[in-house]
């Protein structure tokens, strides 16, 4: 008979040869004994049941778990048939929506219909903050959080990517369910040995846009599964997303801007011209920074680059548009997203509005979105700490002041200002200062249905 046997995010295997080992394990001399990552759980025991090999189960450590949904919300049609497909697709898989569609109610109906113990995993220790609050009331449970200080396992318990790569060698195999929030951060680095060690048969991924710049999406197929279900915001946009424009707004650099501008990127481009470097290549950035830091030519390349950003992301006359644009919307909510912290600051202190950045505290984060919520102020800047997930309704109006090139963080700001709210059109603007590079980085950032 098979053992099938968990190890601090491994399997290990009794009773099966060296020549005889599943895809996927190897023969580990310490123990002599086949050995694979937790994730092959699924796919082992399948093959065992499949093939009639008699197995004794010893790797999980769950049971089925009673979940009963407490709220009276009924699922709109496509969530109804993302969970549908999802399950015909073994209950393994991604569902790709936008923000503001109900992504986790998709996740409460696949909790609900696995009926498993379930871990959902998120970016941020606000959204593990907003999942705990609305699993609870979802299902009347005491809800699990693992990170930002907690550390409470429960049954459904929601967890940071960060703490539980530090903790699924230990829990790894108490849970059936795992949900991925955001799921376009599982194949960064550490964070996909997550998925590796967690044993649990049944997977759902979720985000509004699956696609990385880098192609490591790929990886999802083996850690979660295929996108099964997927729609983007122009499919939900005026019936279950708000109405919206976007508007791209070009300012010009003064004349003395303009020159320092054209000289510190003469200086860096004379730089990757000489190293024969690609940007647009595999590790052309990297190789970039491993060059600068070579020689004091590199430094002052890379010193030329960081000038060059900070004279096209934080002219003057982005301030000058930022005015007109908030004048021209009083009363409505409005949120504006910069690439850095240092314009946050600025605009905090010349337009007098709260700033929200990673270095803001927990509490105080809470308080300012609690007063934008209910009008206390009208405006929030903020540079890359409310690109995801963050649920605020109110919010109408969307400024880009700066920001990548990537699709991904595009939409994501996009995102913030479709929450539904009776009545409401959102607008999104994006300042560009023409006859710099951030002209590119904004066609590029604009390659996605929701802005054609």
């Amino acid at each position: 008979m098979v053992v099938v046997r968990w190890d601090r995010g491994t399997l290990l295997l009794d009773g099966v040869d060296r020549d005889d080992m599943p895809a996927g394990f190897v023969w580990d001399d310490r123990v002599r004994r086949p050995r694979g990552e937790g994730c092959l759980y699924y796919e082992t025991v399948l093959g065992l049941h499949r093939a009639r090999t008699p197995y004794q189960d010893d790797a999980k450590g769950w049971a089925p778990l009673e979940l009963g949904h407490r709220t009276d919300k009924t699922p709109r049609d496509y969530q109804a048939e993302a969970l549908a497909i999802w399950r015909d697709a073994g209950r393994r898989g991604v569902v790709g929506l936008p923000t503001g569609s109900g992504k986790s109610f998709v996740a409460e109906l696949c909790m609900q219909d696995t009926q498993r113990p379930t871990l959902v995993v998120a970016p941020t220790i606000d959204l593990v903050n907003q999942w705990q609050v609305n699993l609870s009331k979802a299902f009347g449970i005491d809800v699990g959080a693992l990170g930002g200080g907690q550390h409470q396992l429960e049954p459904v318990t929601v967890s940071t990517y960060d703490s539980a790569y530090l903790h699924m060698e230990r829990y790894g195999d108490r849970f059936g369910l795992v949900v991925f929030d955001e799921v376009h951060h599982l194949p960064s680095g550490a964070y996909s040995q997550v998925a590796e060690m967690l044993i649990a048969p049944y997977r759902l991924g979720l985000s509004a846009t699956v696609e990385r710049p880098d192609g490591l999406h790929h990886r999802l197929d083996r850690l979660v599964g295929p996108v099964v279900y997927e729609k983007g915001i122009r499919d939900l946009s005026g019936a279950v997303l708000a109405d919206y424009t976007v508007e791209r707004v070009l300012v010009e650099l003064g004349a003395a801007d303009r020159e320092a501008y054209g000289a510190n990127m003469a200086r860096y481009r004379g730089f990757i011209a000489a190293k024969g470097i690609r940007l647009g290549g595999p590790n052309g950035w990297s190789r970039f920074l491993i060059e600068a830091s070579r020689s004091k030519q590199g430094r002052g390349a890379l010193k030329a680059h960081r000038e060059a950003r900070k004279l096209m992301h934080a002219t003057p006359a982005k301030l000058d548009a930022l005015e007109q644009i908030l004048a021209s919307h009083p009363g409505q909510r409005c949120i504006v997203f910069t690439n850095d912290n240092a314009t946050v600051y600025s605009i905090c202190r010349d337009f007098l509005v709260p700033c929200i950045t990673h270095r803001t505290p927990g509490e105080e984060r809470k308080r300012i979105l609690a007063g934008f919520s209910r009008g206390d102020f009208t405006c929030i800047a903020t540079s890359r700490v409310l690109n995801e997930g963050v649920d605020i309704p109110e919010a109408q109006v969307g400024v880009v002041l700066s920001g990548t090139s990537t699709v991904r963080e595009h939409v994501q700001r996009l995102g913030r200002i479709l929450r539904p709210k009776a009545g409401k059109s959102a607008v999104l603007y994006e300042l560009v200062t023409d006859g710099t590079s951030e002209v590119r980085h904004s066609e590029r950032r604009n390659e996605h249905d929701a802005y054609r």
